[in-house]
């Protein structure tokens, strides 16, 4: 009989183009990907299965607000899944360093290059092409690994320059 896997966390760069991160409780990425929901009611209905589909969680991060953010808020509720909601501005502050925030295109840069060290770090399978909003959900979701205590900090192999 199979054992059933520890619940995850689930974090999200929201947009109509959303990123989306899954970590394990050892605060590995266990696996990531951009998904196009190309309309609010086809997010509407996809949000459901998305969080069907990622397992048992035991929270979910989201970046951003809105309209978007409240169909992904509602269907957490009636799953009674704890959700943490950050900006942009926060995590950054917590994972990368001053000088990589000076402007929005030297922060998108540095969350690349970090977002590609957590992915060799954690073991996960490699992209051909990592897509913005794929690397800032894989950076939200190092976020909330720190938040909830699942990683003490973020790992020196990550860190490193």
């Amino acid at each position: 009989m199979g054992s059933t896997p520890e619940p995850g966390l689930l974090a999200v760069d929201l947009g109509l183009r959303s990123g989306l991160a899954l970590y394990g409780r050892d605060g590995r990425l266990r696996n990531y990907r951009s998904q196009n929901f190309g309309s609010q009611s086809r997010l509407k209905r996809a949000v459901p299965s998305v969080l069907a589909g990622t397992g048992p969680l035991a929270f979910l991060v989201l970046e951003g607000g809105g309209p978007v953010a409240d169909v992904w808020e509602k269907e957490a509720l009636r799953r009674a899944l704890p959700v943490l909601r950050v900006s942009a501005e926060d995590w950054r502050e917590r994972l990368l360093y001053a000088r990589e925030q000076r402007s929005g295109g030297q922060a998108k840069d540095a969350a690349d290059g970090l977002a590609r060290r957590v992915i060799d770090w954690s073991h996960a399978s490699r992209p051909t092409s990592l897509r913005h909003d794929a690397a800032e959900a894989i950076l939200l979701g190092l976020w909330g690994v720190l938040e909830v205590g699942w990683l003490p900090l973020v790992p020196a192999e990550v860190r490193a320059r």
